[in-house]
Parts: structure tokens; C-alpha cells; sequence
């Protein structure tokens, strides 16, 4: 990637739509986030998501009015970043990520591989 050049950003399913509902301040923060991620860098907000195996996939995490948000992407994809899920998170139940958050990220990931590699499903 040369200087000053941008990964595209690839939104998966809902997850723009999702993002766009989401309180101002909070859109800002991570459409910061994923600016930077196109540019090769991390937010200092941006944490890995445990459970995916490596650093290629992170969550930005907003809190605002009492509410906590999150938003969920991926740069392993060579050719672009993929937004993968955007949401609030409502568990009371520690910071820990519900299991199916979870498991709309990992069904997320596996579509963004594949329009990656040029494969439709």
C-alpha cells in the first residue's frame, strides 16, 4: 500500500445500517477508527477480539449516556476492511461479548473471506 492510500471498507449485511443508529458522538469515534484501520493503523480504542486467533480482528468499544456500543472489524482481508457487526451491548453480565455477537462476527468473518477471495455464496 502506497502512502497516503486507503483500503476500501467493506460493509457486511447490516452492519452500516446498524452503525448509522447509533448515537452521534459514537459514529464519530468509530468511523475515526475504521479511517485509520484503512490507513494501516490502530485506534487506540480499537482492542483485539478474543476468540478469532489473531490480531485481525477488533472491536472499538463507545460508551455513551449509560449505554455501551461496539463495533466490529476485520484487516486480514488483504484488499479491504471489513466492518463486521455494530451493535449495543445490553448483557449485564460483565464486558465479556455475548455468545451470539459472537457468533454473528464469526459467521460475518467467513463472508467477508469469501467475497475477499472473490467467492459468492
Amino acid at each position: 500500500m502506497k502512502a497516503n492510500e486507503l483500503r476500501p471498507l467493506e460493509w457486511v449485511a447490516s452492519a452500516k445500517k446498524d452503525l448509522l443508529s447509533m448515537p452521534d458522538g459514537v459514529i464519530d469515534l468509530v468511523g475515526y477508527a475504521l479511517h485509520l484501520a484503512q490507513s494501516g493503523l490502530k485506534h487506540h480504542q480499537a482492542k483485539v477480539l478474543k476468540g478469532f486467533g489473531s490480531a485481525g480482528v477488533l472491536e472499538v468499544v463507545e460508551d455513551d449516556d449509560g449505554s455501551t456500543y461496539r463495533a466490529v472489524y476485520t484487516v486480514r482481508c488483504k484488499n479491504a476492511v471489513y466492518v463486521l457487526h455494530c451493535f449495543q451491548k445490553k448483557s449485564n453480565k460483565g464486558i465479556a461479548t455475548p455468545k451470539h455477537h459472537m457468533d454473528v462476527v464469526e459467521a460475518r468473518l467467513k463472508l467477508a473471506k469469501q467475497h475477499s477471495e472473490g467467492v459468492k455464496k
